[in-house]
């Protein structure tokens, strides 16, 4: 522990008004790392470094690191020198499926899906926009973003270390904003849209994400408001577009897929006690910052399962019990993993509790949008 508040004292923060860049070096942590408008320094501590390493591994890459998980964008990354390998890092391809199945899901509750050529090739556009290029956006911006924190948590991540420049940065940006807005007029088109229904979800979805990261708003300040815009982008939206593509929007899914947002709210709570030290840094209220680990661990558990319990009670009161029963069929394995990974110790056990358990929650998803097919 001495170790470590001896790395993080010789961390210093100092504002400049100039213009600057990354600077770069051969160093593993480098001695100086520039941002715009704001400089962030770190120095080398007075400390061993075989010690720092033995008290803190999760500080550090492993040497011998995944390149798959570099791919993925996920702990355990190899370091990589490649700059389209860093780019598509910086987009976490792990975090898209969930907004493809969206698009499934919404394409299922439309009614209207058939299995033709042209509606899978419309599928499947709809899957890149939501994933690659908008999540991959939301992503490269979140990361810009959190810069300093990751310096803290994460100082071998791309940007912090200086493998990945500004403006390079700043341009993939802008090149997956707006490939996102333009497959998604595009696909109005091809629907046959007289209103750009899914241009304006995707507009709408890309400003939340940035409202979500950036400042005056920072939305992620706020564990509640944060976590569920968040929640309600990875569900709610690819959702509403996938079933816009097909079909229309009803009043029962808006309201259902909002539901689910709650759910949302409650996996972005397991994404936030890895982050822990950055945000209380940072002075960032992350509910496991705000409530205190064991807290905000039931918090979690309670969105999710509340929600998805909820949600069985509404295809009941629908006169779907086959669909509810398949739903809480689904519901009862999540518990289970509750209880073995997030309820024991969620910052040790957070990513095979997303990898046991969500599984069978976005499964859920496709039940009720089978249910509520039109």
């Amino acid at each position: 522990m001495a170790a470590l508040m001896n790395t993080l004292a010789a961390i210093k923060l100092s504002s400049t008004t100039r213009n600057t860049h990354f600077k770069s070096r051969p160093s593993m942590f480098p001695r100086s790392i520039f941002f715009t408008r704001r400089r962030f320094t770190i120095r080398a501590a007075d400390t061993d470094t075989d010690e720092v390493k033995a008290q803190i591994p999760d500080k550090a890459p492993s040497k011998d690191g995944s390149s798959f998980n570099q791919l993925l964008g996920i702990k355990g990354a190899a370091q990589e020198t490649n700059k389209w390998k860093i780019r598509l890092q910086l987009t976490k391809p792990v975090t898209w499926p969930p907004l493809v199945w969206g698009v499934v899901c919404g394409a299922a509750a439309s009614g209207n899906f058939h299995w033709t050529l042209e509606d899978v090739a419309k599928s499947i556009l709809c899957m890149i926009m939501s994933g690659p290029c908008l999540t991959g956006y939301t992503q490269t911006l979140n990361d810009w973003y959190d810069r300093e924190i990751d310096a803290i948590n994460e100082p071998y991540r791309p940007i912090p270390s200086g493998a990945i420049s500004e403006n390079e940065v700043i341009s993939q940006i802008w090149v997956l904003f707006l490939a996102g807005l333009g497959i998604a007029g595009g696909l109005d088109v091809w629907a046959g849209h007289n209103f750009p229904v899914i241009f304006y979800l995707a507009l709408g979805g890309s400003f939340i994400s940035y409202i979500y990261s950036a400042p005056p708003l920072k939305l992620k300040q706020n564990g509640w408001i944060g976590n569920f815009a968040l929640g309600s982008s990875y569900i709610g939206l690819p959702w509403w577009a996938g079933q816009a593509l097909f079909g229309i929007l009803t009043p029962d899914i808006i309201v259902l897929t909002l539901l689910y947002s709650l759910a949302g709210l409650g996996i972005a709570i397991v994404n936030d006690f890895k982050s822990i030290e950055g945000d209380k840094a940072m002075g960032l209220q992350s509910l496991p910052v705000a409530f205190g680990v064991d807290t905000a661990k039931w918090i979690c558990v309670g969105a999710i399962d509340v929600t998805q319990l909820s949600v069985v009670g509404y295809l009941l009161g629908a006169g779907k019990p086959y669909h509810a029963l398949a739903l809480l069929g689904l519901i009862l394995p999540q518990i289970y993993f509750q209880t073995q990974y997030l309820l024991k110790d969620p910052i040790k056990y957070d990513v095979k509790y997303q990898a046991s358990a969500q599984p069978f929650l976005i499964l859920g998803l496709l039940v009720t949008a089978l249910a509520t097919s039109h």
